[in-house]
């Protein structure tokens, strides 16, 4: 196993949904990022297929630097929906990824807690559209998204909503995520601390409710044990 391929499972797994109103990702920056494809390319989510392939090393998708096939998913053993929460999913490549100068692995939390202050600036990346009913995009792009209150973000979306997440950008803002992003990471100084998973209704235009992440340091035990027994628990 990789830890860059950390995905949500409602994307039906993909690294990365739009990004709204963000930039083309520097070169040589952000060498973690994978695009989870099929035989038709980079996935969108809603068409519900089943990928069967990573590319890494590069920010243009036409590129395709380095391919390496899935062997299997793990998803969270109490997954039911985006709603319930525990969106998240790990994958099993075929082989080990050769790490170099354009791949490379990002750390996860290293506690059950992931220590982000209010109003941090972290950042998310994608390829994904870049406004509701836009197509998916061949450059990496990149916004940086301010982190929000947890009991503001609760207040904002209502009853019911997930425990174990984490909100940033798409409210009061017009920075965010969009589809095609879903199963990026969520980046705050240096960290994947969040996994893409869901805004409201595939609405792109912001502002409206936050955006609303994954958080991974609640699931590091999960992680761990499916790393170390090298099968889906």
């Amino acid at each position: 196993f990789s830890l860059s391929f950390l995905l949500s499972f409602s994307s039906v797994l993909i690294q990365g949904s739009y990004i709204i109103h963000g930039k083309k990702a520097p070169a040589n920056s952000m060498q973690y990022m994978v695009s989870l494809q099929n035989k038709w390319g980079h996935v969108f989510p809603l068409l519900c297929l089943e990928p069967n392939r990573v590319v890494l090393g590069t920010h243009k998708l036409s590129e395709n630097y380095m391919s390496l096939n899935i062997e299997y998913f793990c998803k969270f053993p109490t997954y039911k929906s985006v709603g319930f929460g525990a969106d998240i999913m790990l994958l099993k490549l075929s082989k080990e990824v050769p790490l170099n100068n354009r791949v490379k692995i990002i750390p996860l939390p290293t506690s059950s807690k992931a220590n982000l202050r209010d109003g941090q600036i972290c950042s998310v990346a994608g390829w994904g559209q870049n406004g509701t009913n836009f197509p998916t995009v061949d450059d990496l792009r990149v916004v940086n998204v301010s982190i929000l209150n947890p009991q503001l973000c609760r207040e904002k979306w209502g009853n019911p909503f997930p425990s174990n997440v984490i909100c940033a950008g798409g409210y009061d803002t017009d920075k965010g995520f969009c589809q095609g992003d879903s199963g990026g990471p969520l980046v705050c100084d240096g960290v994947a601390v969040g996994v893409v998973s869901f805004n409201r209704n595939f609405n792109c235009k912001y502002p409206d409710v936050p955006n609303v992440y994954t958080d991974i340091s609640k699931y590091l035990p999960w992680i761990n044990n499916v790393m170390n027994t090298k099968k889906c628990v």
